[in-house]
């Protein structure tokens, strides 16, 4: 665990960590606008647009780039979290809306506003500042370990709580009110996410475990955490796609991205004493640049949400939904012509994890 001055020294373990968050972040930013290219270029051989129907961008080798980027994306941030504490990792997932930003105003040619300049900084300022202040990972020897973490009181107290409230939203307030209230459908892609993560994180030490010689799979634990996930991410998927096929992402977004991290942290604080033996200053620092990079985040997604509608049209149309869980698909904007929204929505239902 980290140790009690303000300031200390990363461990190896999350400097690996850093660099795969970090890596994660290029390769995910960039696949969204690979893929959307290939998208593109496939709507202009085949006339027919993903959006009313086409697959041609299913034998468009460029598209395939996109997906196989992502996807590389996706391991390096699922091993990030075998490494360093989840308090430093899904806040640094934010700096994937940068790399889209960036690269699309390069290679889409989407003009990135002052404002969305302004979310780019403020999102790097915060994490530098999470980096510099973040908690030590913990030396695990076992999936018994993490099991002993995982049953604790506090945090079975925490697991229970979730159960309740997504069983509650699930059954009795979605059928009443989940077509009009947001609130609803991303409160349970939250919640559950928070428990997918620390899955996830389980899973991916006794994996690291398992490769460096002690074999984990043995442990009925690891399944169990291996269930965990598949269940947790299975309903987030779906009740995410409720929330954004039936909101504005302008909306949508930006709430489900503030609500699942602040909710992973907190469940990994529980679970993983991450803050045990750190001091107020470094603590107070942490949620300072946690802040300032949830803040930077809504500034740059919702610039580039409002700035996609065009000018004709109302502003309160219907923006296209997205269903990625990463959340930076939604930096492509498009005003080409109907078609290409049509092609945005497809994109972004295939950008899943």
């Amino acid at each position: 665990m980290g140790g009690v001055g303000g300031e200390q020294e990363l461990s190896a373990d999350n400097v690996r960590g850093i660099v795969l968050a970090l890596i994660s972040s290029g390769f995910i930013g960039g696949s969204f606008i690979i893929k959307k290219k290939g998208l593109r270029r496939a709507a202009a051989a085949s006339g027919i647009g993903a959006g009313v129907g086409g697959h041609s961008y299913l034998l468009e080798p460029l598209w395939w780039v996109g997906m196989i980027t992502m996807i590389v994306g996706e391991i390096a941030n699922f091993v990030a979290y075998a490494f360093a504490p989840a308090v430093l990792v899904t806040p640094l997932g934010a700096l994937s809306i940068i790399v889209s930003a960036v690269l699309a105003h390069f290679i889409l040619k989407e003009r990135l506003q002052s404002l969305g300049v302004l979310g780019c900084v403020m999102c790097i300022t915060g994490s530098m500042v999470i980096v510099i202040h973040a908690p030590q990972e913990q030396e695990i020897a076992s999936v018994k370990e993490i099991w002993k973490l995982a049953t604790q009181p506090s945090f079975l107290l925490y697991v229970a709580l979730v159960i309740v409230m997504v069983s509650v939203l699930m059954f009795h307030f979605s059928p009443l009110w989940g077509q009009s209230n947001v609130l609803i459908y991303t409160a349970i892609c939250s919640l559950m996410g928070s428990l997918s993560v620390m899955s996830v994180k389980a899973l991916g030490t006794s994996l690291k475990l398992t490769f460096e010689g002690t074999n984990q799979l043995v442990y009925p634990e690891t399944w169990f955490f291996v269930l965990v996930v598949a269940t947790c991410v299975l309903t987030q998927m779906n009740y995410l796609n409720k929330a954004l096929d039936t909101f504005n992402t302008a909306i949508v977004s930006p709430i489900y991205y503030v609500m699942f991290t602040t909710l992973t942290i907190l469940a990994s604080i529980i679970m993983f004493k991450d803050w045990s033996g750190q001091s107020l200053g470094s603590i107070t620092s942490e949620i300072c640049g946690l802040i300032v990079v949830l803040s930077g985040t809504i500034l740059l997604h919702v610039t580039k949400d409002y700035e996609r509608i065009p000018q004709s049209k109302s502003i309160y149309a219907p923006l296209s939904p997205s269903l990625t869980t990463r959340l930076t698909g939604e930096l492509v904007d498009h005003v080409e012509d109907g078609r290409t929204s049509d092609e945005e929505k497809v994109l972004r239902r295939q950008e899943m994890f």
